[in-house]
């Protein structure tokens, strides 16, 4: 169908402005590094570089030597889902409805929770990082996990696969981001990996003040460091083959992981130790290497941190600020910002602030006890062996501190004289200034980004999914061709468009402008709002 030039140009405008907040240009080379992620899953800082004396960490350790290493990075909860959700937005989880551990569910982890799997309705301005990434000429992939807490739209990764690196790109000189999640530490290889050599003796760990300690308890924190250990070889394998492709020395590599330990007490907790992850950054040629930062970083930072270092406008809605690159916060961040809710089966709703050293915890349901009776974490060892022992009545003050059956309203700890968080000073008359300006902090947060953990979980389903029982679907998206030349349109608000040029590209692009499109050939086409389903497939043959 033919339409007059007027009504076409009407329509390309209209294409652009509705399908992308950001239109970026492609950036000169030289500005547009090369990124490297490498993520690890439930470790706090057990590392040689950190002061680690039990575990060998050659290299990380060595990574270290030749870069940053920082010294207070903290995740935005204490358990993957939510905390990977900041990341890959750059929002606050509880702003955007990504609070509860986990919406998404899998066949495994179904029977560990009461709700239906949903994705997350999150805000329709808020994009994955990673499409603004590639409208800029990036090449990004993920290997492999996601976990976001919705279904993240076929735009964000140029490839997400067991494989997926940057050596799926068709032209070298293109630069990349590419995300290696490493699973080895996560909670479930502690009893997954049970009969396997250890690397670390039993006899040699530190078992914490709020475990017992037997053989038991001392076997699955060996499992866990020797895990550690080879993860660590991992890492090396994988910078053995950045170097291997003459790219070691023009890649900023990155190294964290997603929360901390995923040991009892630990992961799902809003203390230090649930919260505080090692990172480790290396620039290009050993820039700054050997060199420690000790300003605060949250999750919500790594987003615009790393538009930021690859020069791309850093969108205004992002709630973080950029640690680095020419797009760097003037103001260093004073306080950090975590949440727990839905743990599985168990509600619970607790807030934390805390400046670097004091930490300031709002428990919203006081009435819940400390410990929450998750299934999915009886498969270590260390936990039944825990259980066993308070039925017994043999765990010590400090060991029943994790079985208190009622929480005060507010708690404040000094995480520097007390790091393991047991004492309370909330009603210390000494630590009253601390308290108001920690708790002012918290009601500034809650006002400036709103909270939707006090919405329930059905509640909030219903509400996005209009009382229905299944999410909306995307609108069918429409091409409007002017000759060569193929505009993109979709109706739903917030929806990044993909199309592809072959039904047999392996990728699809992510839509920013009109394109053009040989003549013979189709354009594939699909939109998807998150947290919507996707649309269907709309094809197009130019004739």
């Amino acid at each position: 169908m033919k339409y007059p030039k007027s009504s076409v140009l009407l329509l390309l405008l209209t294409a652009i402005c509705l399908s992308t907040a950001f239109v970026f240009h492609q950036a000169p080379a030289e500005s547009q590094p090369n990124i490297l992620w490498i993520t690890c899953e439930d470790l706090s800082p057990h590392l040689g570089s950190y002061g680690d004396k039990v575990t060998k960490t050659p290299n990380l350790n060595q990574l270290a030597k030749e870069g940053v290493r920082y010294t207070h990075v903290f995740s935005t909860a204490g358990v993957c889902a939510p905390s990977r959700s900041s990341i890959i937005t750059g929002m606050y989880q509880t702003s955007i409805g990504t609070q509860h551990m986990r919406t998404l569910q899998t066949p495994t982890s179904k029977q560990y929770t009461l709700v239906p799997s949903y994705s997350a309705l999150i805000p329709e301005q808020v994009r994955c990082f990673p499409e603004y990434l590639r409208k800029a000429g990036y090449y990004c992939t993920n290997n492999e996990k996601q976990d976001y807490q919705f279904v993240a739209p076929v735009t964000v990764w140029d490839e997400n696969s067991k494989k997926a690196d940057w050596r799926g790109r068709k032209e070298k000189k293109q630069p990349f981001f590419s995300v290696i999640n490493l699973v080895t530490t996560h909670e479930s290889q502690v009893f997954m990996r049970d009969t396997e050599p250890l690397q670390v003796k039993p006899e040699d760990v530190e078992v914490p003040c709020y475990y017992p300690d037997n053989a038991i308890i001392r076997k699955d924190i060996a499992r866990f460091l020797t895990n550690v250990q080879i993860m660590d070889k991992q890492v090396g394998e994988i910078i053995q083959k950045l170097k291997d492709d003459g790219l070691y020395d023009n890649t900023i590599i990155f190294f964290y992981s997603d929360h901390g330990d995923g040991l009892p007490f630990v992961k799902r907790e809003l203390y230090d130790r649930g919260l505080k992850v090692p990172m480790i950054i290396r620039f290009p040629k050993g820039e700054k290497g050997g060199t420690v930062d000790n300003r605060l970083i949250s999750f919500v930072d790594l987003a615009p941190t790393i538009l930021s270092l690859a020069n791309i406008p850093i969108p205004s809605y992002l709630q973080g600020q950029a640690f680095l690159g020419n797009q760097k916060a003037k103001t260093p961040r004073k306080y950090i910002y975590a949440a727990r809710d839905r743990m599985d089966t168990e509600v619970d709703r607790v807030r934390a602030v805390s400046d670097g050293r004091f930490k300031y915890l709002k428990n919203y349901m006081p009435e819940k006890p400390y410990y929450q009776d998750i299934t999915y974490r009886l498969g270590q060892n260390s936990m039944k062996e825990i259980l066993r022992l308070k039925e017994e009545g043999k765990l010590n003050e400090q060991q029943m501190y994790w079985f208190r059956n009622g929480k005060p309203d507010e708690e404040l700890f000094d995480t520097q004289t007390d790091p393991n968080e047991y004492k309370n000073l909330a009603n210390d008359p000494a630590y009253q200034g601390k308290l108001t300006e920690l708790r002012t902090k918290h009601q500034e947060w809650l006002k400036k980004y709103g909270d939707m953990g006090a919405i329930p979980e059905k509640e909030m389903l219903a509400k996005w999914w209009n009382g229905k029982d299944k999410a909306p679907q995307t609108q069918q998206p429409t091409i409007t061709m002017n000759g060569t030349t193929a505009a993109l349109l979709c109706p739903t608000k917030g929806t990044s468009l993909g199309y592809k040029k072959h039904g047999n590209d392996k990728s699809w692009n992510v839509y920013s402008k009109p394109f053009s499109i040989a003549k013979g050939d189709s354009v594939y086409v699909v939109a998807h709002r998150i947290g919507y389903q996707p649309s269907e497939i709309v094809k197009m043959k130019v004739n």
